[in-house]
């Protein structure tokens, strides 16, 4: 598993380039026209560099797991009905659901092997995403995936109180594979995995998630 360090910097997810390209365009300006303003807009880099990073993951090399969709903490393992929108029946299932800071890395990625069957987006309020309502009252969107036995699982980017901008970038009818990502969400924010009905998650609240790494649960318990 990956070692998540705060300060580690890599190469930036594609949503950067136009925070990039405009602080570039002020840090030019500043410097024709006021150094003051080059500092600002050279820090607004650092900064654009620092959130957007999207360093690579490996997935580990086991069948029938499914992994975490993000970075963060697990601030949530309950059994809860399934948003309406993800088309999961009105059975209660479990969720877990994991908060990332302003320090994690923010690229979402896919808990497991299957096929995009459904996206859902719906507009909501800007709360803190760390609380447990979150889910029901904020921004959000919606993929469902059904995996190879035809059981689904879905994940929820969540928007928060920063956040104001979910990126998805799969489209129903996508195969998609463990590991790979699938989405951004700018300037903290939750993602919330639900998990097929009868799996049990092994994760517990306050652990450390490692997008992409983290196994959240066995597909065969």
């Amino acid at each position: 598993m990956a070692i998540v360090e705060p300060w580690q910097l890599s190469p930036p997810h594609p949503a950067a380039r136009p925070f990039l390209i405009g602080a570039a365009i002020l840090f030019l300006l500043g410097l024709l026209l006021a150094h003051w303003l080059a500092w600002l807009a050279f820090f607004g880099i650092l900064i654009v560099l620092y959130f957007f990073r999207d360093p690579e993951r490996t997935a580990p090399d086991r069948d029938g797991v499914l992994l975490a969709p993000a970075d963060g903490h697990v601030v949530s393992v309950a059994t809860t009905v399934p948003p309406a929108e993800l088309g999961l029946g009105a059975a209660p299932r479990w969720r877990v659901a994991t908060f990332l800071s302003i320090f994690n890395v923010h690229v979402n990625r896919i808990p497991a092997d299957g096929t995009i069957t459904r996206i859902a987006y719906r507009h909501g309020r800007f709360r803190n995403a760390a609380d447990r309502d979150a889910a029901a009252t904020n921004e959000h969107n919606a993929v469902t995936i059904r995996l190879a036995d035809g059981r689904e699982i879905a994940v929820v980017q969540i928007a928060g109180l920063i956040a104001r901008r979910i990126v998805c970038s799969v489209r129903e009818g996508d195969a998609v594979v463990a590991g790979a990502r699938f989405g951004i969400i700018r300037f903290g924010s939750r993602a919330d995995l639900y998990l097929p009905e009868g799996v049990q998650p092994l994760v517990t609240e306050g652990q450390t998630m490692v997008g992409g790494e983290t196994v959240v649960a066995e597909l065969g318990r």
